[in-house]
């Protein structure tokens, strides 16, 4: 990377859509910078970079912000061109773009608004939904090691978080739910190869700390008082 360029990330800790990004500027070589936001009282740099959503991730780079996870990936993707996230071919960089949209809207939602933050039939609905969500996703992983095939790409990233975040959510509702080897076995050995990248494994936020923050987002909606680990 030329020494003049400025790259810098606006991201929450404990964000799966700020780790992405983590992920993707490691795994190119692209040197940044890191401001780590409490969205809580949010900079005013970050409300500069992101009027209108007021969100993380924020990627700037030589002073223009980038927003959206997924975009700055592709921004990322067509500025450095080490070590490519996306195939070239046409069909499958679409192809890559829908598992990664589809991982967002049927899975990771999902597993927030409907696992982690409901109980009773609207949480059993969810599960039930979600299951049938990760058929798709084992299907898409036969005869491959990662989704894009030999080597991490953009579709890995995107669902990276099932690797780690979602074994937290299990142990806060208390419930086992579906990513087990005799049910998925395709996506436990993925979820396993993805987690022994040392540049993946060395980017997960606290596991104690992770649980604690998810448990009082549950408890908040759920209307409970939450007590830290």
């Amino acid at each position: 990377m030329a020494v003049a360029e400025e790259v810098k990330l606006f991201r929450s800790w404990s964000s799966p859509f700020g780790l992405r990004v983590v992920w993707a500027l490691k795994l190119k070589g692209i040197e940044y910078d890191e401001e780590l936001e409490d969205l809580s009282n949010k900079s005013p740099l970050l409300l500069q970079y992101n009027p209108v959503y007021k969100k993380i991730p924020v990627l700037v780079h030589n002073g223009k912000p980038i927003c959206e996870s997924l975009l700055i990936i592709e921004y990322l993707e067509e500025t450095w061109k080490q070590t490519p996230l996306l195939p070239e071919d046409p069909h499958q960089r679409a192809l890559a773009r829908f598992w990664a949209k589809f991982g967002d809207e049927k899975v990771f939602e999902t597993m927030r608004f409907g696992i982690l933050l409901k109980q009773g039939k609207e949480q059993e609905e969810a599960i039930v939904s979600t299951i049938e969500n990760l058929k798709y996703l084992e299907e898409e992983l036969k005869g491959k090691k990662f989704f894009g095939g030999e080597t991490i790409g953009l579709v890995d990233i995107a669902l990276g978080w099932l690797a780690y975040h979602f074994n937290v959510v299990e142990e806060i509702i208390g419930v086992k739910l579906m990513i087990e080897q005799q049910t998925f076995p395709l996506l436990v050995a993925w979820m396993q190869e993805f987690s022994n990248i040392p540049t993946i494994q060395e980017s997960w936020p606290p596991r104690d700390k992770l649980f604690d923050r998810f448990a009082g987002f549950r408890k908040a909606a759920l209307g409970e008082e939450h007590t830290p680990k």
